[in-house]
């Protein structure tokens, strides 16, 4: 934790974090949208122009904390057709969704390109890879206000109120999590094993 990598290593992370962060929150938009809550599309968040989705304080702790954020999407879940809980859960899933989706194209890419030899495209897409999975299972975590807080309580009967009164302390727990190592333990398990996954399919596709 602040630990601030070299200026090159951050030129290099810059496009996985700046497009898995957009990518993310135009997701959850999206898919709200799609579900019937127009919030996001009102509010200028449905597109792919990074400077509508990054906060640039979340932006700097990512690199200097190894965690950070963007800014929320809005969704108002009484616009959601159908049932609230359900609809939650699916606006919830995209952003990860969206996180994982471009981890996958960034090794078919590396795997497809790995031969033009051109600067710098193996580290970056190596992040853009790690990056986007990190994202994805960080996200997943069940403490507000991540996504998986609104995934568990999607999935489980009945009014989860006390997930709600959970977040007033989510910045604290994440804190706790990441001092004690619980997210490393989570990253070993989870994290490591699809990043490994991910570069053997790029080394399959390359002997394509």
């Amino acid at each position: 934790m602040f630990n601030l990598p070299d200026l090159h290593s951050i030129a290099l992370m810059l496009p996985a974090v700046i497009l898995g962060l957009t990518f993310h929150e135009l997701a959850h938009g999206w898919t709200a949208d799609r579900l019937g809550d127009h919030t996001a599309r009102h509010m200028g968040r449905l597109t792919i122009n990074p400077l509508a989705h990054i906060d640039p304080v979340g932006l700097i702790l990512l690199f200097l904390a190894g965690f950070g954020w963007a800014r929320p999407v809005p969704v108002n879940p009484y616009n959601l057709k159908g049932d609230i809980g359900r609809g939650m859960l699916l606006v919830s899933l995209a952003g990860p969704a969206a996180n994982m989706l471009l981890a996958v194209l960034s090794a078919v890419v590396l795997g497809a390109f790995h031969d033009l030899q051109l600067p710098y495209f193996e580290q970056i897409m190596f992040y853009m890879v790690h990056i986007n999975v990190v994202l994805c299972f960080f996200n997943l975590i069940p403490v507000p206000p991540l996504d998986g807080s609104k995934i568990l309580a999607g999935i489980l009967p009945g009014r989860q109120n006390w997930l709600l009164q959970l977040e007033a302390y989510g910045a604290i727990l994440l804190i706790i999590l990441i001092f004690t190592g619980i997210i490393g333990l989570i990253f070993n398990i989870f994290v490591h094993p699809v990043v490994n996954m991910l570069f053997d399919l790029a080394r399959y596709i390359s002997r394509l």
